[in-house]
């Protein structure tokens, strides 16, 4: 491909707002930006004297640029945005978390189920949040489960329970699908949560004082003990979550930190004087971007992201001044429909707020360089362990996971110099196999792992195998069928007699050297925290396999047998077992179930 041609590309440009994706030799998109005018944003890459080395580095590799015209500069970042999200181009700053974001569920049945939500909301009810993560609901769920009696558990239970369940006896739930709560009381209670959950925990407890005075004056006494009870759990919650003396209605407030290349932005969430939560996220930065660059950009995809749609803040607090915050609190207020302010505080509680949230984001800083010392450490030493003379690239390790043999799980999890490689982790699903047999699940697994890799980079250096001598001569018959042009260095990780950690043995290459290393060496550490974490991704997958089969009915694979014919023949019949025993005329007897049909369950279940 020809050197770009920069002035002839400029005499073209339009002097309008817009987006340009720039590209390099191999078509991949290296950066994308917005400009009010277009001409005039693109001629400032090109100059004789460019005093930022991030722009110099970026101009030497642009092959040619495209650009799209848009009507105003708002609907440039917009546009911006999802461009980013879309190519995650190598010189910009990019959110690496794009999950959805949890919420709270109060669903819209006659009796309202709490539930932890992510991505569209197509169910109907009330929802509250965001939350910063999925652990902070789950944390809130649990905290108004002991305040609240509203019911968490899924619709299909709810619909098919006869008797309460356990929640209902420890006083967690006031048992609504066995009617031992009056809707009118489900319904009041379905409300103070709503109110809790808004930010409104004064309202709420004023509500239940003057309920439990008048229980108390009509002489129900337990009534009036169990609103007494409420309102008590409801002020240690306040305690937990107040900050004390804050004005933050509906502000977020965004601290940061960027030292040795790592980058660290911490949200916390305000809401009615409430943290309601705190996180914090690691953009990924191209090298030599300014402070402002990776803060502007951080703020721009958390708030544009869709799922964030009609949940913004008023107000949030940055410790940056920038030009361009204008255009984004137009982008938002237009989504959001009210007024959302971003500004830099200067003086007063909003400042110790930022401080706050600038310092939990220093904190993060240093907890990440202290792993990634520590990771490197580990990392030499396993290396000088090994006597390799080329540096480490790339490991992974195996590990079988099943229950008495059913639905047998592999896991293959991949680390690197940086530690794991989550987006590279594997899960294999092992059939056609005798139950139990982990040298077949563990050769089955290799080689569907390495049976079409053609990409040498892809190639792990070191291969960690969980087990021992057995496990590990799978393996190389494995590899040796598959006739690799680049075979790793074999590792396998024997348990001891008492399975404790630091009575590991080591077998090294096909030779299968045995190998014991100190309970305190930093190579041992590394080879554990493989292990451990290639045992957990197994077992994981495994559990949910296993819990997704055993909630399958062997009757729904019966033709004309669905969810409501089945839960008729198990209730008519007392369960699976007086199933099996019943003949074609007793089961003709369950309603909706004809002679024909009959005779089929009978001959399906003889085979």
């Amino acid at each position: 491909m020809s050197e770009f041609d920069a002035a002839a590309f400029l005499n073209r440009a339009p002097a309008l707002p817009g987006v340009y994706r720039m590209y390099d030799s191999h078509d991949k998109v290296i950066y994308v930006g917005k400009a009010k005018s277009l001409k005039k944003r693109l001629s400032s890459y090109f100059r004789k004297r460019v005093d930022r080395p991030k722009t110099a580095a970026l101009v030497r590799q642009i092959a040619y640029i495209e650009t799209t015209i848009t009507n105003s500069e708002t609907e440039a970042l917009i546009l911006e945005h999802n461009l980013i999200k879309k190519y995650r181009p190598r010189y910009n700053v990019v959110l690496r978390d794009d999950k959805s974001y949890p919420y709270i569920l109060l669903s819209a049945h006659r009796h309202p189920r709490l539930a932890l939500h992510r991505g569209h909301k197509r169910a109907k009810g009330k929802y509250f949040g965001p939350y910063p993560s999925g652990k902070s609901v789950r944390e809130s769920l649990i905290l108004l489960q002991k305040t609240f009696p509203i019911r968490q558990c899924r619709d299909s239970e709810y619909a098919n329970r006869t008797r309460p369940c356990l929640q209902y006896q420890i006083g967690r739930c006031s048992g609504p699908c066995c009617d031992k709560v009056s809707d009118e009381e489900y319904r009041k209670q379905a409300d103070l949560v709503a109110l809790f959950l808004s930010g409104k925990g004064d309202e709420v407890i004023e509500r239940l004082v003057n309920d439990m005075e008048q229980a108390s004056c009509a002489l129900e006494f337990e009534k009036a003990a169990s609103y007494r009870d409420q309102i008590q759990a409801l002020r240690r919650i306040q305690e937990q979550q107040w900050v004390s003396g804050t004005n933050a209605t509906q502000t977020d407030v965004v601290g940061f930190d960027y030292r040795n290349g790592i980058a660290s932005v911490h949200l916390m969430l305000f809401r009615e004087g409430q943290l309601l939560g705190s996180r914090s996220y690691y953009p990924k930065v191209p090298k030599d971007t300014e402070l402002s660059e990776v803060l502007q950009g951080f703020v721009t995809q958390y708030y544009l992201a869709e799922q964030r749609d009609g949940q913004l803040p008023k107000e949030i607090l940055v410790g940056y001044q920038n030009d361009e915050w204008q255009v984004l609190q137009q982008a938002l207020s237009e989504r959001a429909n009210h007024q959302v302010q971003i500004h830099n505080p200067t003086r007063g509680e909003k400042v110790r707020l930022l401080k706050l949230a600038n310092d939990n984001a220093q904190n993060a800083v240093t907890s990440k360089l202290l792993e990634a010392s520590t990771a490197a450490t580990r990392l030499a030493a396993l290396q000088h362990f090994l006597a390799r003379e080329e540096p480490i690239r790339r490991m992974e390790c195996f590990d079988i996971s099943h229950t008495q043999g059913e639905r047998t799980v592999a896991s293959c999890v991949v680390f690197d110099q940086d530690g794991p490689k989550k987006s590279a982790y594997r899960r294999f699903n092992i059939d056609g196999i005798t139950g139990g047999d982990d040298y077949a699940a563990m050769a089955q697994a290799l080689k569907r792992r390495y049976g079409k890799q053609s990409d040498d980079a892809e190639m792990p250096d070191i291969l960690f195998i969980d087990g021992g001598k057995g496990q590990l001569s799978s393996a190389f018959a494995a590899l040796d069928e598959l006739q690799l042009a680049n075979e790793p260095l074999v590792v396998g990780v024997a348990k001891g007699v008492t399975r404790k950690p630091g009575l590991e043995t080591l077998l090294i290459g096909r030779e299968q050297r045995p190998v014991h290393l100190e309970k305190h060496e930093s190579a041992l550490h590394l080879i554990q925290y493989i292990r451990d974490e290639s045992h957990r991704f197994a077992i994981t997958g495994h559990r949910n396999r296993r819990d997704k089969a055993r909630q399958h009915s062997f009757l729904e694979e019966i033709p004309g047998i669905g969810a409501k014919r089945r839960q008729s023949i198990l209730k008519f019949m007392g369960g699976i077992q007086e199933v099996k025993r019943a003949s074609a005329d007793e089961l003709a007897k369950v309603p909706g179930i004809s002679k024909s049909l009959a005779q089929t369950i009978v001959d399906r279940l003889q085979e």
